[in-house]
């Protein structure tokens, strides 16, 4: 049974001082939800008191990116060992925005990975055809690259702890969102790959999260299919309300 992760990827938003109360308003709305993994992932400067504001709940922290060395002349990179001490376990890797506006490659992803893995870190690895490339038809064939292309060099067990979001292009950052059927559609396909080249193990494991305009009124729908395992949520993760009723998935009266 995959436990749900759900999380907030708040972009370039909030200041130290936003995000600490954003923190300690969100946390006490969410402090009863058990049956899932909880996840805010704030600007690379927010993270070590967004980790100390959520101290002692049930709300991880994770970075939005880092580099895959971990150490050097890299100005204004961020390393595995810097996001853990930080405070961060998990982080995205491979956003769409990473690849489409600082020229990401496939590559750069699997480096990642690693660098995250071999740190101590859960990635939440990001796939997703364009736009362009969804209304080509070639939404199947991008997803097996960057999939083939990210997990490779990863054992089971590696495979099996981390977490792929699948980001549907024309959903993300527009507003409009894939059909739950749609969405089920691209998952089920994911994990089939996953079992196809990883194993049953991995595939049985791996959780693959949503990742397209997300909010409250959708949620519900979204998680209810059996291959989506949670959402990775942007713009609706900026409030905390709306956040909690997404991670509570969507359930009306849900948060107080």
């Amino acid at each position: 049974m995959r436990t749900p992760l759900v999380a907030a990827n708040w972009k370039m938003y909030k200041t130290v001082r936003e995000t600490v109360v954003y923190i300690k308003e969100f946390r006490s709305l969410v402090k009863d939800v058990d049956d899932v993994e909880i996840v805010v992932a704030p600007p690379f400067v927010s993270i070590a008191a967004a980790a100390e504001a959520a101290r002692a709940s049930n709300v991880a922290i994770a970075g939005q990116d880092l580099y895959w060395e971990k150490e050097g002349a890299f100005t204004g990179e961020v390393s595995a060992g810097m996001l853990r001490e930080a405070g961060a376990g998990l982080v995205i890797v491979g956003h769409s925005e990473r690849r489409a506006k600082f020229a990401e490659t496939d590559r750069d992803v699997n480096r990642k990975v690693k660098a995250a893995i071999d740190g101590g870190l859960v990635p939440i690895m990001c796939v997703g055809e364009t736009l362009e490339e969804r209304e080509s038809g070639q939404t199947l064939a991008v997803l097996d690259r960057q999939i083939s292309a990210g997990l490779e060099g990863r054992t089971v067990d590696q495979v099996s702890s981390i977490a792929i979001a699948d980001e549907p292009g024309g959903a993300r950052g527009t507003g409009r969102t894939a059909t739950a059927a749609q969405a089920q559609e691209a998952h089920a396909h994911i994990r089939g790959r996953v079992r196809e080249w990883v194993g049953s193990a991995a595939a049985d494991a791996v959780r693959i999260m949503y990742g397209g305009s997300v909010k409250p009124a959708n949620a519900r729908e979204l998680m209810s299919r059996p291959d989506v395992d949670g959402a990775l949520v942007g713009g609706a993760s900026l409030d905390p309300r709306a956040f909690a009723e997404i991670v509570a998935g969507g359930r009306p009266g849900a948060v107080k």
